[in-house]
């Protein structure tokens, strides 16, 4: 069975920074691509970006460009983002996800497990 477990949100000031992590089990991050999204209260859940299976394409969605990066760390089977220059229109729950597909694209339907997700706020 697939577990993904985010931690490392909080509560920070614009233009801060964050650093979340997301440990999977039951999937080897190395040979998995991993997604990230976030979902506002009264909004529906948006890709945020997304690695893929073995690390080498990267995908963000045009509002956390050059300000969020994705990364793999395969020895201890997680994914990360990185989140610098915060706003406020950032605050979200975010949640990280899996795929079986090689270079998934911004559907979250295309994702098949799915963490709980860690609570972003960014205060003005």
């Amino acid at each position: 069975q697939v577990q993904l477990v985010e931690s490392g949100g909080g509560l920070v000031q614009a233009g801060g920074s964050l650093r979340l992590s997301c440990a999977a089990s039951g999937r080897s991050v190395s040979n998995s691509a991993m997604g990230w999204f976030r979902q506002a209260v009264g909004k529906e859940r948006e890709f945020v970006g997304r690695i893929s299976w073995r690390g080498g394409y990267k995908l963000y969605a045009d509002s956390v460009k050059g300000r969020f990066t994705i990364s793999k760390d395969n020895a201890k089977n997680t994914v990360t983002l990185q989140m610098n220059s915060l706003k406020p229109e950032d605050t979200a729950v975010y949640y990280c996800a899996t795929s079986e597909r090689l270079q998934p694209g911004p559907d979250r339907n295309e994702y098949d497990y799915w963490g709980q997700g860690t609570q972003v706020t960014v205060s003005s």
